[in-house]
């Protein structure tokens, strides 16, 4: 059963109102995740650990997912562990086809309707956002892309990485909104003050995810939930257009 657009996961969710920043994540949650544009990274990332320590595929694939899971990504794994230098890397598992996204008109029209700035903070690169933003036809309505050299190659959810996002931009945490595919991603920005949405896989019968991935959505620091972020939004600007009941006081 889909959730209705706009749903909150706690009585005591923050709300939109004051929100005058609007953060997204891009893999698998400006797009939808069964398109499968990030198997296409998964793999060739894959395909790079296994060459550059010259190991089995299935090895490769351990310490893939390992890495990804207790060091934000797989490439600061092997930063750290194997003494990977990040540009050939970054390079390379990015090389993806990105056709099969296709213009998405009603999150532009959304997007164009929500007041606001609107950014978009993602472990991947700049080229990257680029060209799914290309393809979405929506990058006009972004004012900046935060990647992971931005990052200085710490990802998400590591906290400085937040830090130095806020900083760059100049964004008010306790007036802005982060959307995101990843639960775990979404604990920072919570205690920082930042309004959370927590946007899950639009057909999850038909995508391949991890369950710790899956987790989280009713944690306390989702403050809302939905499978349908152009729906979303809408309705987040039509709540807030709507006019208030005056106070008798």
């Amino acid at each position: 059963m889909t959730p209705a657009p706009l749903s909150s996961a706690h009585a005591t969710s923050r709300a939109f109102a004051h929100v005058d920043t609007w953060v997204f994540d891009l893999d698998n949650t400006l797009y939808p995740h069964h398109l499968d544009l990030w198997q296409q990274v998964d793999e060739r990332i894959r395909n790079y650990i296994a060459k550059f320590l010259d190991t089995t595929y299935d090895d490769a694939f351990r310490k893939q997912k390992d890495f990804y899971r207790r060091y934000g990504t797989t490439m600061r794994g092997m930063m750290i562990e194997h003494g990977m230098n990040p540009d050939d890397f970054l390079d390379f598992v990015h090389e993806i086809d990105h056709s099969p996204i296709e213009p998405n008109p009603a999150l532009g029209a959304a997007l164009e309707r929500l007041p606001g700035r609107k950014l978009i903070l993602t472990n991947g690169t700049r080229a990257h956002a680029d060209a799914v933003m290309t393809r979405l036809a929506i990058a006009h309505h972004f004012e900046d892309v935060f990647d992971i050299v931005a990052g200085e190659l710490e990802p998400k959810p590591f906290p400085r990485t937040y830090d130095r996002f806020l900083a760059r931009h100049g964004v008010d945490a306790e007036k802005a909104a982060m959307f995101e595919d990843l639960a775990r991603n979404l604990e920072v920005p919570h205690a920082l003050g930042m309004t959370t949405v927590l946007v899950v896989p639009e057909r999850t019968r038909e995508v391949f995810r991890e369950s710790w991935e899956l987790e989280g959505r009713d944690a306390a620091h989702v403050d809302h939930v939905t499978d349908d972020l152009a729906g979303f939004l809408e309705e987040i600007v039509t709540r807030r257009a709507a006019p208030q009941p005056c106070s008798p006081y």
